[in-house]
């Protein structure tokens, strides 16, 4: 069995050290000594095999996790404990709890905790081996730090270009391109973003990513360095851009995620920029799900999001978590099941496959294949309350874009550095 090779690796290893511990006695107190020891030895491979995990999910997840670990229990004599949580309080508790040896071996979470999680010392790499290719290349690379995989993934969530077919019967190239088939469509509006007062640099990525101006410097492995990119040059364009398109109306603050989603439900807009979550309110329009249309003259990347799975770092039975993740949830069932259960396009490749079947679910997932992971490092933290209002008064007209940019620039430096 899969789980066999762990477990008997680890008894091979432990009855090799005792053996040589005992080499040099004689005589019967030798025997005794190495009955002892292979006694103990075994002992601790039955531990081992029929030990316990405890698994923390939220309620979304809550049953496919439960119908792995019954698998799980089948297969190996483990016990599964699966502690139901509050999604918003486990990154928190999580911290908190580990330390003090309390807490769970196992726990459902968000990629881009990463940083905070390795920085508190509470979260152990997850050992995936040939597994890792059978993962989409972007859901492996969300969980990457300094070399080291620190979560099984289980599924992509990004945002992407939302079409009525019925007000635009094809996808637009360009911003350009979308704003004059909004026009001709002659609706209320020709393209919905949501902004509000404080922004919202998260929708607005892509735009940001297709001048050339990502948040931060990008290692060869994908993760990322604490160093500022989105300053210089490409910067100015994209806050001149803000400013030009504010002037012009196609960006208001006055659209907020409410205003936007009631009003292209409304068939008032042919395109909104947006995520899953928002189609359960679509449910009467005829859909696509297309790239965001670049304004500068890259690629629009926008972040994708990774869900996964964590181990602690002071899991006693971390051989059995690992096992748990890598045989266990990474199967295409456990992978489908957590899929239908949050409705986002499965982290594993042949599920995702399957799921692709269906249009939205295919074009969600091919704007993630080309999505770059949301900045999983500590520094992140200091970026977005800047960000975010700093957009916005470009866009309403009350900044300077040039001046409002170089100032945040600095600003975000400054709370970096102390």
């Amino acid at each position: 069995m899969r789980r066999s090779i762990l477990i008997a690796s680890a008894l091979v290893t432990t009855l090799a050290l005792s053996a040589c511990g005992s080499a040099d006695d004689a005589g019967d107190a030798a025997e005794d000594t190495t009955d002892e020891s292979t006694a103990e030895a075994t002992d601790a491979g039955e531990d081992m095999a029929t030990g316990s995990l405890t698994v923390w999910v939220d309620e979304t997840r809550e049953s496919a996790v439960e119908s792995a670990a019954e698998a799980f229990e089948t297969e190996t004599g483990a016990e599964v404990e699966i502690v139901l949580k509050n999604f918003e309080d486990i990154r928190s508790d999580f911290i908190a709890q580990v330390p003090t040896g309390e807490g769970p071996d196992v726990t459902v979470g968000a990629h881009d905790w990463l940083g905070e999680l390795i920085t508190n010392g509470v979260v152990a790499p997850v050992e995936l081996g040939a597994t890792a290719e059978e993962f989409e290349d972007v859901a492996v690379e969300a969980f990457t730090a300094d070399g080291a995989v620190y979560g099984l993934p289980y599924a992509i969530e990004n945002i992407a270009l939302i079409r009525n077919t019925e007000l635009a019967d094809t996808a637009p190239a360009t911003w350009d391109d979308a704003i004059s088939m909004g026009e001709d469509a002659d609706t209320k509006y020709p393209f919905l973003i949501q902004t509000g007062t404080e922004g919202d640099p998260y929708t607005y990525y892509p735009f940001q990513t297709s001048f050339g101006a990502p948040v931060f410097e990008q290692n060869e492995d994908g993760s990322y360095s604490p160093e500022l990119a989105m300053g210089g040059e490409a910067g100015d364009a994209y806050a001149q851009w803000l400013a030009e398109q504010g002037e012009a109306g196609t960006l208001t603050t006055d659209i907020t995620y409410d205003i936007a989603v009631e009003a292209f439900a409304k068939g008032q807009s042919p395109f909104i920029v947006g995520g899953p979550w928002m189609l359960e309110q679509f449910a009467d329009l005829d859909l696509a799900i297309d790239p965001v249309p670049a304004a500068g003259d890259q690629a629009a990347q926008p972040f994708v999001g990774v869900q996964g799975f964590y181990v602690s770092a002071q899991s006693e039975n971390a051989l059995l978590a690992n096992d748990f993740l890598v045989n266990f949830l990474s199967t295409q069932d456990a992978q489908t099941a957590l899929f239908e259960a949050g409705g986002r396009p499965p982290a594993l490749t042949a599920a995702a496959d399957a799921a692709s079947s269906d249009p939205i679910v295919a074009g969600f997932r091919e704007v993630g294949a080309e999505a770059v992971p949301m900045p999983s490092i500590p520094e992140m933290g200091s970026v977005w309350a800047f960000w975010g209002v700093t957009e916005a008064n470009i866009i309403s007209g009350s900044a300077d874009p040039a001046e409002a940019w170089s100032k945040m620039i600095s600003d975000i430096e400054g709370a970096l550095d102390s």
